[in-house]
């Protein structure tokens, strides 16, 4: 039985120590974390509120009590730490979701969500296979990024992430399906709120040069180096508070668009609330929702609001004070931080919920003058998170950061009441979409200094870069552009067969899509393509081709020397039809069910990069309608990397004949069942660019099914 205390977490140090006292102090860890989110769900008055959307923008809640055990699964079977999956059903719908991306895929009606009982059967299934782990994994010290207890680590931080964004859905919650819980007690003190004021916070540099290894878990977003000269301002002595704001609200800044950029005006038109959306109007005044409870205005409490907000309130007081208000840089909060040296009073401020499950009056932590620079609530900035200069993405969760480097998700610091972990270490960078709520507020400054909010989102990651050449960039050594190449292969398959005659309504699934141009060639030519990849950069880049028509990226030239390119669908003759594509993230493997009733199946260069090739193609089938055709490519270049050898479909000797097993005979072995071989096998070229002299010529062979009906 957890108590209070233990809800307290202590950091692992990732650098120093003993190996058998380090594996015990993670395997503590880990249960603790794994205790303290089960834990939080019990503020859930029944089984019927899990599947509640606490709104339109997130999944019910019973995806995020499977997601963080379906993460650990996930990311252990990716780093050959587990040897196969432990529900793949559960796990399929409880991968991916959690973002307002394009890519996720937030409709009901294409989830038949498992029961409660369920994913708690799953969940344990999953702790256990995650201590087995911990107590056998060989390991050394530092514990970095190469090292297996890193993605031990990284399952721990994701969960301890979710402890925290959950807590907020449940905030969001009817106030009837959620119930006090004495391990998440609301703080009883509230009064007037003291009178804000500015405080000089001097000129002085922001040095960042943070690398692996380091002493605790950091995301990819925090290593790399970052120097900045910040000149002096004034910071606001107090967190914004629920009485400051008022005056806001009271003189009628929902109402008055001068105050809202165009973002902000389009969300102040769709959102009914002419107030901060924890605020609730009763008979006797303002009331505010807490995670469970609705309590009597607590004044003296920072208020929580989105960043457009924030902009729209600094906005109106610049108007009331004629001074410059703004909220701070990145930097400009870094260098507050370090000149109030709140970070060495950690343990007194409001965070790592070792005050209250709520926040507190905004005049109880002081440092240097300076009230709630950590913890309470998150703080919004200005700056849009972007990447330090050495930025690299960890090859497990290369989806954790890239996502966000749109100039639409914008950082805050410092943590809340319920931030723990590697939330609190002081290097940690978390950047939310404009118009979600966290537990967030912020604070003011006043500065003539201009803010930089927009950064360049050319493509400079070697291997997305790298693949957004092979789409759309040059065609080399006379070698036609291989996914126009295979595309016009499908539609030309399609021309060719009888059953299709006629036909101007057939459905493509593209498996393995990655940057997309294949997918936006099959849309001239099919009503309606899904490309699906497992990497979210790859998807990434798809759907700003679709919705922005262009992509910027970096090839090198030669050692430093780096080459800008950019691509557009209309110069590709594709921008008319690029609507009829939909690009979804998803592992080939493990696909959700609702990726069926496909009249072709395009799989190219996929199957030799998956961990169990077999299973995605024993299931193919029954994704595609009867007569419909599977078109396959691929070198077969098997590699031990990517596929562990017992799951090679061949290349290989057979131990019991000692004859070699081609692939496309393990091809025949599995699809035969199933499908006719529609004509002999053929290869197709293709060339990668990796330097300017430096480049890939691989023949992919060419297989087409037809499923039997």
């Amino acid at each position: 039985m957890l108590t209070r205390s233990d809800l307290i977490a202590k950091p692992v140090i990732l650098n120093q120590g003993e190996i058998e006292s380090k594996r015990a102090e993670i395997k503590a860890y880990f249960n603790l974390t794994y205790d303290s989110y089960e834990t939080l769900f019990e503020t859930l008055t029944s089984d019927e509120a899990y599947y509640l959307r606490p709104c339109d923008l997130r999944h019910p809640l019973i995806f995020y009590f499977g997601h963080t055990a379906t993460f650990f699964t996930n990311k252990l079977v990716l780093a050959k730490l587990l040897p196969k999956r432990i529900n793949p059903k559960i796990e399929s719908m409880c991968a991916i979701g959690v973002d307002e991306m394009s890519w996720d895929d937030l409709n009901d009606e294409h989830y038949d969500w498992p029961s409660v009982d369920a994913v708690r059967q799953y969940r344990n299934q999953v702790r256990d296979a995650v201590n087995a782990l911990i107590d056998e994994v060989d390991f050394s010290l530092p514990i970095d990024w190469q090292s297996p207890m890193w993605p031990i680590m990284m399952g721990i931080e994701h969960e301890r992430i979710h402890l925290e964004t959950s807590s907020v859905l449940i905030r969001q919650l009817p106030l009837g399906s959620v119930q006090p819980h004495a391990l998440f007690p609301v703080c009883p003190n509230s009064a007037s709120a003291p009178l804000n004021g500015l405080l000089e916070v001097p000129a002085g540099e922001v040095n960042i040069n943070h690398h692996d290894p380091a002493e605790a878990y950091g995301w990819d977003n925090e290593y790399g180096e970052h120097h900045a000269q910040v000149a002096s301002f004034k910071a606001s002595t107090f967190l914004v508070s629920n009485q400051e704001f008022l005056e806001f609200v009271e003189a009628g800044g929902y109402d008055n668009p001068e105050y809202w950029d165009e973002e902000g005006n389009r969300w102040r038109q769709f959102t009914p609330d002419k107030h901060p959306t924890f605020w609730v109007k009763k008979a006797d005044g303002w009331w505010l929702r807490c995670m469970t409870d609705e309590i009597p205005m607590p004044w003296n409490w920072p208020v929580e609001v989105n960043y457009l907000e924030t902009q729209a309130f600094c906005n109106w007081k610049g108007h009331q004070t004629n001074r410059p208000i703004r909220l701070p840089s990145e930097d400009e909060y870094l260098r507050l931080l370090e000149f109030s040296q709140a970070q060495k009073l950690q343990s007194q401020a409001n965070l790592n919920l070792q005050q209250y499950a709520s926040s507190t009056p905004v005049d109880q932590f002081e440092s240097n003058g300076f009230y709630d620079v950590i913890g309470n609530v998150w703080q919004w900035t200005q700056t849009p998170i972007y990447p330090y200069d050495g930025f690299k993405v960890h090859p497990l969760y290369d989806d954790f950061t890239t996502p966000t480097f749109d100039n639409q998700h914008n950082l805050f610091k410092g943590g809340s009441w319920i931030s723990t972990g590697n939330e609190i270490n002081g290097h940690s960078r978390y950047a939310f979409r404009r118009h979600f709520f966290q537990h967030a507020g912020f604070r003011y400054i006043e500065s003539e200094q201009s803010v930089q909010t927009h950064f360049s989102t050319y493509e400079t990651d070697n291997s997305v870069s790298q693949y957004c050449e092979f789409h759309y960039g040059d065609e080399y050594f006379g070698v036609p552009n291989f996914a126009r190449a295979y595309a016009r292969l499908a539609k030309k398959a399609v021309e060719q067969d009888r059953d299709f005659e006629g036909r101007d309504d057939l459905k493509v699934l593209e498996v393995g899509c990655s940057v997309g141009r294949a997918s936006f060639e099959l849309a001239k030519h099919f009503a309606q393509v899904t490309g699906l990849d497992f990497s979210a950069r790859f998807i990434q880049v798809a759907n700003q081709l679709k919705e922005s028509g262009n992509v910027l990226y970096t090839i090198p030239r030669e050692g430093e020397i780096m080459e800008f390119k950019e691509s557009t669908l209309a110069d590709l003759g594709l921008a008319d039809h690029a609507h009829k594509c939909e690009f979804l993230q998803q592992d080939a493997t493990n696909l959700k069910p609702i990726f069926s009733g496909y009249d072709m199946i395009v799989a190219v260069n996929l199957i030799d990069r998956l961990y169990e090739p077999k299973k995605f193609l024993e299931t193919i089938h029954q994704r595609l309608n009867d007569g419909g055709l599977l078109l396959l490519a691929s070198p077969y270049t098997w590699l031990e990397e990517y596929t562990a050898k017992e799951h090679w479909l061949g290349g290989y000797k057979d131990v019991h004949s000692g004859e070699n097993v081609t692939t496309l005979e393990g091809l025949h072995a599995i699809l035969d069942m199933e499908f006719d071989l529609v004509k002999a096998p053929f290869d197709l070229p293709f060339v990668i660019r990796e330097t300017q002299r430096k480049f890939q010529h691989t023949m992919s062979e060419v297989t087409l099914w037809k499923k039997k009906g």
